[in-house]
């Protein structure tokens, strides 16, 4: 699956829902009459440490301190009553889950969502640091915001997320782009009122990013996307250390949530309404290993998300080395826990893999595999993968290639290997040309294609239980949704399905989506 696919598969309208606020004359007033001075002493703390592979390889093994105070000050409560703010995202569904924290934030401290850039009065970049692309393309929006800047001074522009972890990026920020107000990374997303409290009072730059990490802040507002799906966090950081991949050093050490927080959450979301969602972490299965008073593994939460009252139940991402038998048979048991799921492979050769310090061989994924398929027959497997890392044969692609058809994946995310500066694998000398590495991305998107239009062929003239979301982006008179399987279902229905789970029988098959119509029920007169 390419990027173009991806835009695709998202083709369901979303809304905003703008808010009110209150009133806070006299907040800014006494902010305004606060020195520049007393507020640089009382708010703003420089802690800008760049990430550094061998510390963090060293993690100590601190106790997580959880807090649970967190509240807007008081001379902050209303400061944006009248303004308006934009988030733009970039990345994993992580980065998703920042933005609705910040928005949250904001929304609290009286600001209102917009999608124009013209409108806002902040505007947030929340920054992947993955691939080099996602970060060219930060750099341009930096750029296109340039003259919005100039032309309103006031506006606050800030760049926030993995990116600003990184300390090549600080650097160029700093250098070249004098016109973002705000630097703020993945830890103190919490301090954000203060960040930008000091960002319209402060006479410099404000950066604040921190390498320390370990504190999980629970009860942060957050303004999620819509009623229907929602992310739930319960785990941050990963301590993996692939070799091609920066998130240890952007999201630091794991650090998991309390399990009774996160059932409270999803308890009260389902109370909400809510039909479905998606627990989120750097590396889920790992989730409940840094416990030191209890023995509760992921395979233990997903039993306790088998026993809530809602309909539908995702993970995602999934590390294969810590996908353990327990989670298999809790899987098992169905119900909400949907039959989907996304197990990234990278490669499918055994010494690339080794590269990556994956920490598994082909065989064991395989052999993972076939348990996941023994226990849930009908399962459906989607994956990440990576081609043209340093030095990759032909034949270790060819591995790779087999192996997508030995498992039968539906869709892959599909990548050509970005060197990310501070990686171990940046440092390796790469003697696959980049054409080769194109053509290689080409057969192994084709094949994927192939299978995933196969699966979709399977689907014709049966029905499907689809949850609405919302209209189709291309057309409002077709309503758009999702299935257990994760696939997307265009159909004409009433917009009153929106929000529920309905019966759609499929009538044609494409390779990324099906499109059907909606069963209507009747009701049997004795």
């Amino acid at each position: 699956m390419n990027e173009q696919q991806r835009k695709e598969q998202s083709q369901i309208k979303q809304t905003d829902h703008p808010t009110d606020g209150k009133s806070g004359k006299d907040n800014i007033e006494r902010i305004k009459s606060t020195t520049s001075d007393e507020m640089i002493a009382k708010y703003f703390q420089t802690s800008y440490q760049p990430p550094d592979i061998k510390k963090a390889r060293k993690r100590r093994k601190e106790d997580v301190q959880f807090h649970y105070d967190f509240s807007i000050p008081e001379d902050m409560a209303n400061i944006g009553k009248g303004k308006k703010f934009l988030i733009r995202t970039y990345g994993c569904q992580m980065n998703e889950h920042d933005t609705e924290v910040m928005a949250g934030i904001l929304t609290e401290m009286g600001y209102e969502s917009t999608a124009d850039t013209n409108e806002a009065d902040i505007i947030l970049l929340n920054t992947c640091a993955i691939r080099e692309n996602a970060e060219n393309k930060v750099f341009g929006e930096i750029g296109h915001l340039k003259p919005l800047k100039l032309e309103k001074p006031d506006l606050i522009l800030g760049v926030c997320g993995c990116m600003s972890q990184e300390e090549s990026v600080v650097n160029r920020i700093l250098e070249k782009h004098h016109h973002v107000d705000l630097i703020f990374g993945t830890h103190n997303i919490h301090r954000l009122p203060h960040l930008v409290k000091e960002a319209m009072f402060g006479k410099a730059q404000v950066v604040e990013v921190w390498s320390k990490e370990g504190d999980i802040i629970e009860n942060l507002p957050k303004a999620r996307n819509g009623k229907i799906k929602a992310w739930v966090n319960i785990m941050y950081g990963c301590d993996k250390f692939c070799t091609y991949c920066i998130v240890p050093m952007t999201r630091g050490k794991e650090r998991s949530r309390r399990p009774e927080d996160i059932i409270q959450e999803v308890r009260h979301l389902a109370s909400q309404g809510y039909q479905e969602i998606t627990l989120l972490g750097q590396n889920v299965n790992a989730y409940g290993k840094d416990f030191e008073d209890m023995e509760y593994t992921f395979g233990d939460l997903m039993d306790d998300m088998h026993k809530i009252d809602i309909p539908r139940v995702r993970f995602t991402t999934s590390h294969p080395r810590d996908f353990d038998d327990h989670l298999i048979e809790v899987l098992a048991k169905g119900g909400n826990l949907l039959d989907h799921i996304h197990l990234p492979v990278q490669s499918g050769s055994s010494e690339i893999l080794k590269k990556m310090n994956r920490k598994y061989s082909r065989e064991e994924y395989l052999e993972l595999v076939r348990k996941i398929k023994e226990a849930i027959p009908n399962v459906t497997l989607t994956t990440d993968i990576i081609v043209g890392f340093p030095n990759e044969t032909e034949e270790q692609f060819e591995e790779t290639m087999t192996l997508v058809e030995e498992v039968g994946f539906e869709a892959a995310y599909t990548f050509i290997y970005s060197p990310r500066e501070g990686t171990p694998a940046a440092r390796k000398k790469d003697d696959v040309p980049e054409e080769v590495k194109k053509q290689r991305l080409y057969r192994l998107n084709e094949l994927v294609n192939k299978q995933s239009a196969k699966s979709m062929k399977s689907y014709e003239n049966k029905v499907v239980k689809v949850l609405v979301e919302g209209e189709s982006k291309k057309d409002p008179n077709v309503l758009a949704g999702y299935t257990e399987k994760n696939k997307l279902v265009n159909f004409k229905g009433p917009k009153s399905a929106i929000g529920h789970i309905v019966e759609v029988k499929v009538t044609e098959a494409k390779t990324w989506s099906l499109n059907g119509e909606m069963v209507e029920k009747t009701v049997e007169v004795n």
